[in-house]
Protein backbone atom coordinates (compact mmCIF):
# COMPACT_ATOMS: atom_id res chain seq x y z
CA UNK A 1 0.00 0.00 0.00
CA UNK A 2 2.87 2.38 0.77
CA UNK A 3 4.27 1.85 -2.74
CA UNK A 4 0.97 2.95 -4.35
CA UNK A 5 0.77 5.95 -2.05
CA UNK A 6 4.32 7.04 -2.91
CA UNK A 7 3.74 6.58 -6.65
CA UNK A 8 0.57 8.66 -6.48
CA UNK A 9 2.32 11.34 -4.44
CA UNK A 10 5.19 11.51 -6.96
CA UNK A 11 2.67 11.75 -9.82
CA UNK A 12 0.82 14.59 -8.09
CA UNK A 13 4.11 16.41 -7.48
CA UNK A 14 5.03 16.04 -11.17
CA UNK A 15 1.65 17.50 -12.16
CA UNK A 16 2.07 20.36 -9.68
CA UNK A 17 5.46 21.20 -11.22
CA UNK A 18 3.73 21.63 -14.59
CA UNK A 19 0.94 23.75 -13.09
CA UNK A 20 2.29 27.21 -13.87
CA UNK A 21 3.16 26.33 -17.47
CA UNK A 22 -0.24 24.69 -17.88
CA UNK A 23 -2.05 27.76 -16.54
CA UNK A 24 -0.08 30.06 -18.84
CA UNK A 25 -0.77 27.86 -21.86
CA UNK A 26 -4.48 27.87 -21.02
CA UNK A 27 -4.45 31.64 -20.42
CA UNK A 28 -5.91 30.90 -16.97
CA UNK A 29 -9.18 29.60 -18.44
CA UNK A 30 -10.72 26.19 -18.93
CA UNK A 31 -9.30 24.69 -22.10
CA UNK A 32 -12.67 23.22 -23.04
CA UNK A 33 -15.26 25.89 -22.23
CA UNK A 34 -13.10 28.94 -21.40
CA UNK A 35 -14.65 29.18 -17.93
CA UNK A 36 -12.58 30.65 -15.12
CA UNK A 37 -13.88 28.89 -12.00
CA UNK A 38 -12.37 25.95 -10.08
CA UNK A 39 -9.53 25.37 -12.56
CA UNK A 40 -7.40 22.28 -12.02
CA UNK A 41 -5.22 19.98 -14.12
CA UNK A 42 -6.94 16.96 -15.65
CA UNK A 43 -4.98 13.98 -16.95
CA UNK A 44 -6.03 12.64 -20.32
CA UNK A 45 -4.09 9.40 -19.93
CA UNK A 46 -3.29 7.96 -16.53
CA UNK A 47 -0.94 5.42 -18.12
CA UNK A 48 1.41 8.07 -19.55
CA UNK A 49 3.84 10.23 -17.63
CA UNK A 50 2.46 13.67 -16.75
CA UNK A 51 3.43 16.13 -19.49
CA UNK A 52 1.89 19.32 -20.79
CA UNK A 53 0.52 17.36 -23.78
CA UNK A 54 -1.13 14.88 -21.43
CA UNK A 55 -2.76 17.51 -19.20
CA UNK A 56 -5.60 19.96 -19.72
CA UNK A 57 -6.64 22.77 -17.42
CA UNK A 58 -10.36 22.24 -16.84
CA UNK A 59 -13.04 23.88 -14.73
CA UNK A 60 -15.07 21.80 -12.29
CA UNK A 61 -17.98 21.33 -14.70
CA UNK A 62 -15.74 20.11 -17.52
CA UNK A 63 -13.85 17.77 -15.17
CA UNK A 64 -17.22 16.25 -14.26
CA UNK A 65 -17.94 15.76 -17.98
CA UNK A 66 -14.52 14.15 -18.41
CA UNK A 67 -15.33 11.78 -15.55
CA UNK A 68 -18.57 10.69 -17.24
CA UNK A 69 -21.27 13.04 -15.99
CA UNK A 70 -24.22 12.91 -18.38
CA UNK A 71 -25.81 16.16 -19.49
CA UNK A 72 -28.16 17.09 -22.32
CA UNK A 73 -26.37 17.37 -25.66
CA UNK A 74 -26.98 21.09 -26.01
CA UNK A 75 -24.91 21.66 -22.86
CA UNK A 76 -21.91 20.03 -24.55
CA UNK A 77 -21.92 22.44 -27.48
CA UNK A 78 -19.64 24.85 -25.61
CA UNK A 79 -16.72 22.38 -25.61
CA UNK A 80 -16.74 21.59 -29.35
CA UNK A 81 -14.15 24.27 -30.19
CA UNK A 82 -11.65 22.32 -28.04
CA UNK A 83 -11.57 19.68 -30.81
CA UNK A 84 -9.26 21.94 -32.83
CA UNK A 85 -6.64 22.29 -30.12
CA UNK A 86 -3.15 21.00 -30.98
CA UNK A 87 -2.89 19.63 -27.42
CA UNK A 88 -3.92 15.95 -27.27
CA UNK A 89 -5.38 16.15 -23.76
CA UNK A 90 -7.58 19.05 -24.85
CA UNK A 91 -8.73 17.82 -28.27
CA UNK A 92 -8.95 14.08 -27.69
CA UNK A 93 -10.39 14.54 -24.21
CA UNK A 94 -13.17 16.73 -25.61
CA UNK A 95 -13.77 14.23 -28.42
CA UNK A 96 -14.13 11.46 -25.85
CA UNK A 97 -16.86 13.43 -24.09
CA UNK A 98 -18.59 14.49 -27.31
CA UNK A 99 -18.56 10.93 -28.65
CA UNK A 100 -21.11 10.02 -25.95
CA UNK A 101 -23.50 12.64 -27.35
CA UNK A 102 -26.06 11.35 -29.84
CA UNK A 103 -26.77 14.70 -31.48
CA UNK A 104 -25.58 14.95 -35.11
CA UNK A 105 -23.59 18.17 -34.55
CA UNK A 106 -21.30 16.38 -32.05
CA UNK A 107 -20.49 13.57 -34.47
CA UNK A 108 -19.94 16.06 -37.30
CA UNK A 109 -17.62 18.18 -35.15
CA UNK A 110 -15.47 15.16 -34.31
CA UNK A 111 -15.38 14.09 -37.95
CA UNK A 112 -14.35 17.59 -39.10
CA UNK A 113 -11.69 18.03 -36.40
CA UNK A 114 -7.95 17.64 -36.95
CA UNK A 115 -7.77 14.65 -34.61
CA UNK A 116 -5.98 11.60 -36.01
CA UNK A 117 -8.27 9.44 -38.17
CA UNK A 118 -7.64 6.30 -36.11
CA UNK A 119 -8.69 8.13 -32.94
CA UNK A 120 -11.82 9.44 -34.68
CA UNK A 121 -12.74 5.90 -35.69
CA UNK A 122 -12.24 4.74 -32.10
CA UNK A 123 -14.79 7.30 -30.91
CA UNK A 124 -17.20 7.23 -33.82
CA UNK A 125 -17.11 3.55 -34.72
CA UNK A 126 -15.65 1.99 -37.82
CA UNK A 127 -18.88 2.19 -39.81
CA UNK A 128 -19.79 5.77 -38.96
CA UNK A 129 -19.94 8.12 -41.92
Amino acid sequence: MAKGYLANRERQEAIAELGKDLARRAKFTCEWCEGKGDLRPWEYSLEAEPTLENLALLCGSCRELAEGKKVPGHELYVIRSALWSPIPAVAIGAARVLSRCTEPWAREAIEESLIDEAVKQEFLGVGWE
